[in-house]
């Protein structure tokens, strides 16, 4: 009896609009109003791929509000409701990883994101806030000390154009500007490249005949232009109302086509503007499709996940948390890759006390000279022993 008392069915339960009071729920769209969309103009260009693929690896690293020693090594998760954001959700409609990539796709296509706090519960003994949902908006004017953001209201379904003070809004800006946002950087001389290349294929591919008709006759008056002028409709009029689009000329009269390929070297400057693009966003086509090597992957962490996430880290840490906080050993961090004593506390223990247990190498593989820490030299010439004999 119990069970068939709170017992709960979706299609039971939803009763029929037509026998209860009307109510309403906000407005509706057949695709999701706060999805991040790129720039007009980005969205079909090179810059696609490589934000999204960016974005994509970013949000796989996870970002934590966490408690340090004071040798600042990672103790344990610090359990506040920002700490639930980056984990766990950030708001109604996105998790702590979409979230993310939500942030990181509209830095890299804007150059410059706001995140905004949305609910917030305030704490007027010590003058703070302790924040409970965010999202990102788009910054539309700048002030001295405050920022007008258009940002998506969840209760309305509507965006709508808000001011904030500066010191309540984490802004993050890209730090691949240069070469990705500014008006000549390499990303955006590229863009125009492709839109030049997309013009002729459209161009070429418009169905245009591109014909000259050359008349028996010469064209110096005017009465000699009308009757040119009148042989060339009557052409057009044949093939249009053609059912297999033939004409018929006069046996005097030559054709010339013009619709062959007009060599240029824009092929040619869209492959060096990629390849340079590439080589300085630290990725290469392997990453793109999942073929890199470690080394590869490490240089494409190093030099453009690491700043992306240390950008937004400092940035949240400056905003989201106060000076006591901060003085406490409690950052906002984003590890992609850990030292062992980084590591072991997952496992339940204590960090080591060897000096090498901070330090960042694959023990399972012979290291360089001069790589390796003095403590672990004597266990690989006798690994390099045992491997001999």
């Amino acid at each position: 009896m119990t069970r068939m008392k709170h017992a709960w069915n979706a299609f039971l339960n939803n009763k029929d609009p037509t026998k209860q009071e009307y109510r309403d729920i906000g407005a509706s769209y057949s695709i999701r109003p706060d999805r991040p969309r790129l720039t007009p103009g980005n969205e079909r260009s090179i810059m696609t791929s490589i934000v999204n693929r960016i974005a994509m690896d970013a949000a796989a690293v996870k970002v934590r509000h966490v408690r340090l020693n004071d040798e600042e090594q990672y103790v344990d998760d610090i359990d506040s409701s920002l700490n639930n954001i980056l984990t766990v959700e950030a708001n109604i409609d996105q998790t702590a990883r979409a979230f993310l990539q939500d942030i990181v796709m509209s830095m890299l296509d804007e150059g410059v994101v706001a995140v905004v706090p949305i609910d917030a519960t305030e704490n007027k003994s010590r003058n703070t806030f302790e924040v409970n949902t965010m999202r990102t908006a788009k910054i539309v004017q700048w002030y001295p000390r405050h920022v007008k953001v258009r940002v998506y209201n969840d209760r309305t379904g509507q965006k709508e154009d808000l001011l904030y003070s500066k010191t309540m809004v984490a802004i993050v800006e890209n730090p691949l500007y240069a070469v990705m946002n500014e008006r000549n950087s390499t990303l955006q001389r590229l863009i125009r490249k492709l839109n030049l290349l997309d013009a002729i294929d459209e161009q070429s591919s418009s169905g245009k005949l591109d014909l000259i008709i050359q008349l028996p006759y010469l064209i110096k008056n005017e009465a000699r232009r009308e009757q040119a002028e009148k042989r060339r409709k009557d052409l057009e009029e044949q093939l249009a109302n053609s059912k297999y689009g033939i004409g018929y000329t006069d046996g005097t009269e030559k054709i010339v086509q013009l619709n062959r390929p007009v060599e240029n070297n824009l092929m040619q400057q869209i492959e060096y503007l990629t390849s340079m693009l590439y080589s300085q966003l630290g990725i290469n086509q392997a990453v793109l499709d999942g073929t890199a090597d470690p080394m590869s992957m490490l240089n494409y962490n190093n030099r453009t996940i690491e700043p992306i996430l240390s950008a937004i880290c400092d940035e949240f840490k400056r905003k989201f948390l106060t000076k006591t906080a901060r003085t406490q050993a409690q950052p906002i961090l984003g590890n992609g890759i850990m030292a062992p004593n980084e590591f072991r506390p997952y496992l339940g223990l204590k960090p080591a006390d060897s000096p090498d247990a901070d330090m960042l190498y694959n023990r399972n593989i012979t290291q360089p000279v001069g790589e390796v820490p003095p403590e672990d030299e004597e266990y690989v010439e006798e690994d390099l022993e045992e491997n001999t004999q």
